[in-house]
């Protein structure tokens, strides 16, 4: 297993090194932290294309004067979506345990994805999502994933002063769900991306069926599964030694945890497949059915 892992560790030990233009003003960002604001950004840009695409011909199709006017779109309503969807999880979780989130220490954070925004704006064509597009992302999307869970979402609760929280695997697995979902709840839920004015809506969470996206149980799912590999608290030990005992790998010695960069690497590998999965069943066969729409394409931004 250890052989399978180490491309993953490597790559993440590559991706996670300070880079230059960066380092020369002496900020550690790395390319992983690029690729994951570059990504985001992208996506955004393209879920808003496609919103305003289909709130215009809608528009267009009808005479309903319910149907919300067209607004035009702000660099800092762009900038507000972006910085809630990656920190938006964060600002929950900081106050309930009684921490300092990292944008209120430093601002090298939001201004580095503000920037990443700017550019992103700038780019003249994003090209709409596709199965051969989302592929290669699908993979960077495990990686990115995977260091938010694995790496700085168990230190919240691990390293907590107090020990209720610290050793309680609830708290863990609560941490991870909002920190990797609260942003886009709030950005889902206010309308951030849609071409009209603000206006408060159900986010996709609470429709039905809602709770089965991928995105929102695989952050417990890999925390969880972190914690069990390598021990994070005194229940995920027990856990493994279970497991172990289940699977008939355990013997008179206690079941050692796996080494914290393996552990991550096994993580992103699962969440790769499982981005990838849902990549290949959302275009693999609809993007055949869909006929090439005609016309000049319009820029939002």
């Amino acid at each position: 297993m250890d052989l399978l892992l180490a491309p993953f560790v490597e790559v993440y030990r590559y991706a996670l090194e300070p880079i230059a233009p960066f380092t020369w003003f002496g900020l550690s960002f790395s390319t992983l932290d690029v690729a994951a604001a570059l990504r985001t950004c992208i996506a955004l840009r393209q879920i808003k294309e496609q919103y305003y695409a289909h709130h215009l011909a809608k528009k267009r199709g009808s005479n309903e004067a319910a149907i919300q006017d067209i607004e035009h779109r702000s660099f800092v309503r762009d900038v507000s979506a972006a910085l809630m969807v990656v920190f938006g999880g964060e600002a929950i979780t900081g106050p309930a345990l009684g921490a300092p989130c990292s944008f209120m220490i430093s601002g090298k954070g939001p201004a580095f994805y503000t920037a990443i925004q700017a550019v992103v704006d700038r780019i003249p064509v994003i090209p709409a999502p596709s199965l051969f597009g989302e592929l290669p992302v699908s993979i960077l999307d495990g990686f990115t994933r995977a260091f938010l869970l694995c790496s700085l979402v168990p230190p919240m609760i691990v390293d907590h002063s107090s020990e209720a929280v610290s050793t309680s695997p609830w708290s863990l697995l609560v941490t991870a769900i909002i920190t990797a979902n609260g942003g886009w709840f709030f950005v889902n839920m206010f309308s951030f991306l849609q071409p009209y004015a603000l206006t408060i809506t159900t986010p996709p969470e609470l429709m039905p069926n809602g709770w089965t996206a991928t995105d929102l149980w695989c952050a417990p799912l890999i925390t969880g599964l972190y914690a069990l590999l390598t021990h994070a608290q005194p229940f995920w030990a027990d856990a493994h030694a279970v497991v172990s005992g289940w699977l008939g790998a355990a013997g008179s010695e206690k079941v050692q945890p796996v080494d914290p960069e393996y552990a991550r690497a096994l993580c992103a590998a699962v969440l790769a497949v499982m981005f990838t999965t849902r990549t290949i069943k959302t275009f693999g066969f609809a993007q055949a059915k869909v006929k090439p729409v005609t016309g000049p394409k319009t820029k939002v931004q």
